[in-house]
């Protein structure tokens, strides 16, 4: 009973921290309070982002933010068409002497104390670059020299526009299911936000706006134990979870369940995706926003407010439709969600 108070304290003063965070990287955006929440939640469980959305829209300045306010080692890297993965590792050069030299790349720079890695414009990358994150993303190590490196606290955390095609990679899906969560960002709706991030000259100054945000709210060795304690306190009822398992059912096989998309052969839409490990992730995160909401057992609402984040890029479709995903996808979750009542 002792143990379970101090758990609960423990707990509860974490989530004051990460309302604190969510306020702080909010200092330096508007109008993107879900995408802050989201990317709260991955945080604290532990996995990893990709932003999607148009160009301008944020993404860069929010990741920035949330860097910032995480704390620790952090490091950048800009994907381009002439990155090779050992630009990852290591920084060849030559000395004031005119001597080779070898420096440690973005990746072994801070050693074990790397919490934060963002990689910009990720789709710009070839796929070697990809295989190499792939690895990052699932054992947070690689390897170099003839050795392994470690990182035990790092969270990747990427950003991709979905205007430009040209010298562009598509991420394969090994690496997409990598990721918790494909978060995507939209210009603001509000006319007041639009508005100042028009004409307020604080928003036209990114790196003067991100002074303005708290630095280390967060620790970045503790939120390992963090995350394994709401996992842990966070409960899951029988009924929800046979909850949950109906959504994976009628995702597998929407046609079954009578989930109807319009101009869409239901039998041929959904080609595979939706794994055991992506359940597994989403309900991670449900645990994450229950906890965040203040409660210590899941809801339908917890399920289905991270759903689509983590589970619309693990569902493969058949290429005729490929062009028309997000769109698709959207309408095939509203369904299910109408579909399959909750309890």
């Amino acid at each position: 009973m002792r143990l379970a108070r101090e758990t609960d304290s423990i707990l509860s003063d974490w989530r004051d921290r990460a309302l604190r965070f969510e306020a702080e990287i909010g200092k330096s955006v508007l109008g993107q309070a879900r995408v802050i929440r989201l990317l709260t939640i991955a945080t604290f469980a532990r996995g990893h982002v990709l932003l999607e959305g148009d160009v301008g829209v944020g993404k860069t300045t929010i990741l920035r933010a949330l860097a910032r306010a995480i704390g620790g080692a952090f490091e950048r890297i800009e994907g381009t068409i002439d990155l090779m993965p050992a630009d990852l590792i290591y920084h060849a050069h030559l000395d004031e002497d005119g001597k080779p030299r070898i420096d440690p790349g973005p990746l072994l720079k801070q050693g074990e104390g790397l919490s934060v890695f963002f990689f910009n414009e990720i789709n710009r990358a070839r796929p070697q670059v990809h295989s190499l994150l792939l690895r990052l993303m699932a054992e947070r190590s690689v390897s170099a020299f003839n050795r392994e490196y470690h990182f035990p606290h790092v969270q990747v955390f990427a950003d991709r526009n979905r205007v430009e095609r040209e010298e562009t990679f598509e991420l394969p899906a090994a690496a997409r299911d990598r990721f918790l969560m494909e978060v995507q960002v939209a210009t603001p709706d509000g006319e007041e936000a639009r508005r100042s991030l028009v004409f307020d000259p604080r928003f036209h100054n990114v790196d003067s706006l991100l002074m303005n945000v708290e630095p280390g709210v967060l620790e970045p060795q503790a939120l390992e134990t963090v995350a394994r304690m709401i996992q842990i306190s966070v409960r899951a009822s029988p009924t929800l979870e046979a909850y949950v398992l109906a959504l994976w059912d009628a995702l597998r096989d929407p046609r079954d369940h009578g989930v109807v998309v319009e101009g869409v052969d239901m039998q041929r839409l959904v080609q595979g995706g939706a794994s055991p490990r992506g359940l597994s992730y989403l309900v991670r995160a449900a645990r994450v926003r229950a906890w965040l909401e203040g409660r210590d057992m899941i809801v339908p609402e917890d399920v289905r407010a991270v759903f689509p984040e983590v589970m619309a890029h693990r569902i493969f479709v058949d290429p005729v439709y490929e062009m028309r995903r997000e769109k698709l996808v959207g309408e095939l979750i509203a369904g299910i969600f109408a579909r399959v009542p909750a309890p």
